[in-house]
């Protein structure tokens, strides 16, 4: 490592990666127990002879030799680490005064020092004791799918084979006419290619695996093999100790998926957005990329309980995760790593959800556009998508875009506003008398977005106000009248 290189983790300081210890003439035990966490979670790299704050203070360098001799001896020794590890510190000149560098790679082993695992959080180092947090660890640690776990005792009368016609009628709608090979496959020949139904090459054993149950299982045959399986939906704006609403969602992913979506229609508004000619749901754009990735991506042998919660200034989910990184993700860091291949490419097939990625860059996209904010991605152990929803920037920002889109919009887009125009003519043949702020209201609108299209309408001839502004009430003219006709 050259002088440059340490300059910069110098600037930085203690991070989930680097740390500092002083030492004297020898080598304390906390150098042993961040070794350990390191170990455990994302390796790191640690500097001998730099305080807290980065400043390097050094260590004798007539001592240095023996310190490694001495590392090395104690992180080999298995009466201290269980297991052991090999380690090669080494001893580094910087502006004049002697630093050990040791570099620590990530194990796929959980290790303890003195029986006692530690941790790595933030720049901290944990010791670990709950058993679900041990378990965690492992977890993380595994090189395999869980998903893909077989259970050879799981029949096809434990899975929901009455959702295959609607799953092959939103199969063949995601293919746009093009035809979708579900739909020439049998059942069994369907949950082949899949790969809900498998064989375990180490084992030999064959059957439906975890991707299976969780997606198509029975309610009490899903529970009988992940006991702690749920998703929270609460609602929280009054009563933020506990909840105003809230659903205990504990079914398969597709009918999870329905209603979580709907919990999040029934308690989110849902702000007129136009994006060139074509009118979209904000709402639904966003809870769709949160609730698919938190239903795809969870571990689901751990026990931590997944929720999705609505607040006054914020929404988010939280699920159990086998995180390869702690880190904020961004669309310029984000790496797409699946943590359950199977039933995602089972949710893209159904429109559910779309390729790895596209979550993150369509969440920071919208959401500024729904609430004036961008999102947090928080890689851990625990993974969690946070999505504001102050409403004092939404309104302003909605107005803007839906106004700019609309002006850029031309007499020959006049299609795309039509389902707008049948919603107002049908309003004011109920409730004529309404100012157009609370016909917006009514019709989650903006004002200005009202005005444009009632502006256009009455030009077309298709509406016309009778009377004063203040006393007078909305008319449909005869050729409004046959056209919000469906």
């Amino acid at each position: 490592m050259d002088s440059k290189a340490i300059k910069t983790i110098l600037d930085i300081g203690e991070t989930i990666a680097v740390e500092f210890k002083r030492c004297g003439n020898g080598i304390d035990s906390d150098v042993y127990e961040t070794v350990c966490s390191f170990l455990n979670r994302f390796g790191g790299d640690i500097f001998l002879g730099v305080l807290d704050d980065g400043t390097v203070s050094g260590v004798p360098e007539n001592a240095a030799s023996d310190m490694v001799k001495n590392f090395i001896s104690c992180v080999s020794n298995p009466l201290l680490f269980t297991p052991t590890v090999y380690l090669s510190p080494q001893v580094i000149q910087y502006e004049g005064k002697t630093v050990i560098h040791i570099h620590v790679l990530p194990s796929a082993e959980v290790h303890s020092y003195k029986k006692t695992v530690y941790d790595r959080v933030d720049d901290a180092d944990v010791k670990v004791t709950a058993t679900s947090q041990i378990a965690q660890m492992y977890i993380r640690k595994q090189e395999i799918f869980t998903e893909r776990k077989v259970y050879p005792y799981v029949k096809k009368e434990d899975l929901r084979l009455d959702l295959f016609p609607k799953l092959r009628v939103m199969a063949e709608n995601q293919s746009r006419g093009r035809g979708h090979l579900w739909n020439s496959m049998t059942d069994d020949e369907l949950m082949k290619s899949t790969r809900l139904f498998t064989m375990d090459r180490v084992t030999g054993e064959q059957g439906f695996n975890l991707a299976a149950v969780m997606l198509l299982g029975r309610d009490d045959v899903i529970l009988d093999i992940v006991p702690a399986y749920v998703t929270d939906a609460l609602l929280r704006r009054v009563n933020i100790d506990r909840y105003d609403d809230r659903e205990m969602v504990q079914t398969n992913l597709i009918e999870s998926y329905e209603i979580l979506m709907e919990f999040g229609r029934k308690h989110l508004p849902d702000k007129f957005f136009l994006e060139g000619d074509q009118r979209k749901s904000l709402r639904d754009i966003i809870t769709r990329e949160m609730i698919a990735n938190t239903l795809i991506h969870r571990e689901y042998t751990s026990s931590y309980h997944a929720k999705f919660v609505i607040g006054e200034e914020r929404m988010y989910v939280e699920n159990a995760n086998r995180a390869s990184q702690n880190a904020v993700i961004t669309p310029n860091n984000v790496e797409p790593s699946p943590k359950n291949p199977i039933i995602a490419a089972f949710f893209r097939n159904i429109g559910y959800a779309d390729q790895l990625g596209s979550g993150v860059r369509n969440l920071f996209k919208y959401s500024k556009f729904y609430s004036g904010g961008g999102p947090e991605f928080i890689e851990g152990d625990i993974f969690r998508i946070i999505v504001p929803l102050k409403e004092e920037n939404r309104e302003e920002i909605t107005t803007q875009t839906s106004t700019q889109s609309t002006q850029t919009s031309t007499q020959s887009t006049q299609s795309s506003g039509m389902d707008l125009e049948q919603a107002i003519i049908m309003l004011i043949e109920r409730e004529p008398f309404l100012s157009q702020k609370q016909m917006a209201e009514k019709l989650c609108l903006n004002v200005n977005t009202l005005k444009y299209y009632m502006k256009k309408m009455r030009e077309k001839g298709m509406i016309e106000r009778v009377g004063t502004s203040r006393k007078g009430k909305w008319m449909v003219s005869e050729h409004g009248s046959s056209c919000g006709k469906f």
